[in-house]
Parts: structure tokens; C-alpha cells; sequence
């Protein structure tokens, strides 16, 4: 082989290797059936949270179907303004196997203050400020809520969004789990 040719070669496999890459790069969170977690996705599944009963309440019992996890907080008004659709779409959900959970990034007082004006159906998780840290393992980079981050029926991270969500859109991403 002459040098050219070596040059043509390595250029070409350069080439496919930067395509596949950023194939990989641009794939949605969770793409490929038997791709394994991530090791944020597996820390969240092994995570329980006090619920304001003092209850816990595990992830691992959730794995296997579909779950839209929320991360909110009091203070926070589009989380407050998102969460009666949640609540509309929780009930949706659960009738085709799915689950809804919210983890306030709040203080426990202000959380079951704000609940008692405002209750909702699904389960709600203190996950206080170390919240925002988890949200941030789970794909939210900015650290800013309302985050939701929807679970396919492996564990693995199917949607993200940052922002307010809306009824419509989380029917939407729940018919492609």
C-alpha cells in the first residue's frame, strides 16, 4: 500500500468513527433496548425518600414500569402551576401500569403546608436541597426546576425536560414507553 492510500484509510475511519459518534451523541436518553444503565440511573433506582407520612418510599419496588419522576418545589411557580396536570395525568397513567413521582427539593414544613391547600394523587418524596443534585445526575444540567425525567420499564431515562410540562405533552412521551 502507498502512503495516499494509508491517508484515504485513515481519513475514512476517522470520518465513520466522528459519524457513530455523534449518532451516539444526538440518540435520545435511554436508546437501545439492551443498552445497560447508567450509573446515575442505577444510584436512583437503589434511592428511598421520607415521604411526609414518615413512610419510605423506595424506587426499586417502581422498576419495571414506567415512572415520571418530577422534581419540584414550593418556591418554585411553574412547578406549582405544572403540578394539578401532573396529578390529571397521574390518574391516566396508572390505569396503563405507569407511575408519577414528585421530589420536593423543599423544607418537609413548607412541602406539607403546600399539600394540605393543594393535594395531588401520586406519591410525593422529601428529597430536600440534595435533590438538585440528583436532578443534575439525571440529566438536568442547570440545576433549575421544575425537572421531569421519565423512566422507561428497564430504569432507564426515556425523556427529559426541563421547564414546565403539561398534560398533553407527558400523554405524548407515555405512549412511546
Amino acid at each position: 500500500m502507498n502512503r495516499r492510500t494509508l491517508l484515504m484509510a485513515g481519513a475514512g475511519a476517522a470520518a465513520a468513527g466522528a459519524g457513530l459518534g455523534w449518532q451516539l451523541w444526538r440518540a435520545p436518553a435511554g436508546a437501545g433496548a439492551g443498552a445497560p444503565l447508567a450509573d446515575a440511573e442505577l444510584a436512583f433506582w437503589q434511592a428511598s425518600f421520607t415521604q411526609l407520612d414518615g413512610q419510605t418510599l423506595a424506587m426499586a419496588p417502581l422498576r419495571g414500569q414506567p415512572l415520571v419522576l418530577n422534581f419540584w418545589a414550593t418556591w418554585c411557580p411553574p412547578c406549582v402551576k405544572e403540578m394539578p396536570e401532573l396529578d390529571r395525568f397521574a390518574k391516566a397513567f396508572a390505569a396503563r401500569g405507569g407511575r408519577v413521582v414528585g421530589l420536593a427539593v423543599d423544607n418537609p414544613t413548607a412541602v406539607r403546608q403546600y399539600l394540605a391547600k393543594a393535594p395531588v394523587g401520586y406519591a410525593i418524596g422529601l428529597a430536600g436541597f440534595d435533590g438538585t443534585e440528583l436532578s443534575r445526575q439525571l440529566g438536568n444540567s442547570t440545576g433549575a426546576l421544575p425537572f421531569t425525567a421519565v423512566f422507561d420499564r428497564r430504569g432507564a431515562v426515556a425523556q427529559r425536560k426541563l421547564g414546565e410540562t403539561s398534560f398533553d405533552e407527558l400523554i405524548g412521551w407515555a405512549q412511546n414507553l
